[in-house]
């Protein structure tokens, strides 16, 4: 016996035009609320920041200001993810996975920018930032997922074609980009001269945008869960057209780009808040370091934290709902992403400015890669992912946590 499709629900009806749409949208609570707030202390920034921030900060001005900044910062950054994943859901895969692993990326290239121009200066928050990326995404982000995935579902399986392209990027670019600086004899430093930088940036953005072309074109059912689309439709021809939305395709069409563009303008102004309140958080966040006496490898460990937070709670959800390939495609893509244009802004910004930016990580750190990558390539070139594996990329997570504070 075939069983009728359910009705949609209230929400899941087309709206009955396109202003109805946008106004449904703007109505939400979850979004009127994170942006009343995040611009309340953009605000309050502009107004006070110059005052505040004057040399010397005492230090619980410096407190107090790097709560409310980060906890603003935060807050929009959900709400870019949020966006992001609307407009996922309408572009569909793999399409709406690269909206929202492109948007985390701009909010960390923002980030780094904002600290490598600030008052430290620090010549090494891309190659802490993009190592912290590293470790957190493939060890600890992957690792919880694959836990969770499989103590839930067991083995979960996934598209390993798709997955071993991102294979072959992370591995030739983040050891170009981390590990082969501290081996030329140009410098002694571990960092680049600005033929090796120029020639690094032009090869790791082309081969991201190839990489991204293919992707979106002649590759893109490799980056798609392996099954969907194979179950025929349920239900009769007639029964389908009894629950469809009964709104003309003209309508619905206009209807649909209206919310993609109150979703894409929203994203917009989720950004700007980030982008506005980084010089501020650069400055607190320099003072507290100083103040703790902290590592100052901590400065790209938080923007790291701050940047993928919100992508990683989607990874693992989706891990929970079986759907590995998408675990992967924000995880390993966000990664790819992340070393593809994070590592070419870096070094454009340092030319340009005429700011020293150091690549090459320490011989502890290097070795952490180096595992890192041969245990992310055991894990995805199995049939099938496993909890043990994820169990194996969180024991290196936590090599990588005590080694900040113990190195």
């Amino acid at each position: 016996m075939t069983t009728p499709p359910r009705s949609p629900s209230a929400d899941e009806r087309i709206p009955a035009s396109p202003g109805a749409a946008v106004s449904a949208v703007l109505r939400s609570p979850s979004v009127i609320v994170p942006l009343v707030l995040v611009w309340a202390v953009v605000g309050a920034s502009v107004a006070f920041g110059p005052t505040l921030f004057a040399a010397p900060i005492a230090p619980v001005v410096a407190g107090g200001s790097f709560v409310v900044i980060l906890a603003a910062i935060v807050v929009a950054s959900f709400g870019v993810v949020r966006e992001a994943e609307h407009l996922a859901q309408a572009l569909g895969e793999p399409f709406g996975t690269l909206v929202l692993t492109l948007s985390i990326v701009l909010i960390e290239v923002i980030l780094i920018s904002s600290v490598m121009l600030g008052p430290a200066a620090s010549p090494t928050i891309g190659r802490d930032s993009l190592f912290a990326v590293m470790m957190i995404i493939l060890n600890g982000v992957m690792g919880v997922a694959l836990v969770a995935g499989g103590l839930k579902y067991g083995q979960q399986a996934y598209n390993r074609q798709g997955t071993s392209s991102y294979l072959a990027m992370i591995v030739v670019l983040s050891l170009l980009s981390l590990v082969l600086p501290n081996f030329t004899s140009s410098t002694a430093d571990g960092s680049l001269v600005p033929l090796q930088a120029i020639v690094l940036s032009v090869l790791a953005a082309a081969l991201y945008a190839f990489f991204l072309i293919l992707q979106m074109t002649t590759h893109r059912d490799l980056f798609v869960q392996p099954g969907l689309g194979d179950a025929p439709p349920t239900g009769t021809p007639a029964q389908r057209s009894a629950h469809a939305p009964s709104v003309p395709s003209t309508v619905a069409s206009r209807v649909r780009r209206a919310t993609l563009l109150t979703h894409s303008v929203l994203l917009v102004i989720f950004v700007l808040p980030i982008v506005l309140l980084s010089h501020d958080l650069a400055i607190v966040l320099d003072v507290g370091i100083e103040l703790l006496d902290a590592p100052a490898v901590l400065s790209g460990v938080l923007i790291a934290a701050i940047v993928f937070t919100p992508e990683a709670a989607t990874a693992i959800r989706a891990s929970l709902g079986n759907e590995t390939q998408r675990t992967i495609n924000l995880g390993l893509g966000a990664f790819v992403s992340t070393v593809g244009l994070t590592i070419p802004a870096v070094l454009i910004i340092g030319l340009l400015t005429g700011k020293a930016v150091v690549l090459g990580e320490s011989p502890a750190n290097m070795l952490l890669i180096v595992t890192t990558l041969v245990l992310t390539i055991v894990t995805f070139t199995a049939r099938r992912t496993t909890s043990l594996h994820g169990a194996a990329h969180l024991v290196l997570f936590g090599m990588f946590v005590l080694l900040i504070f113990a190195p």
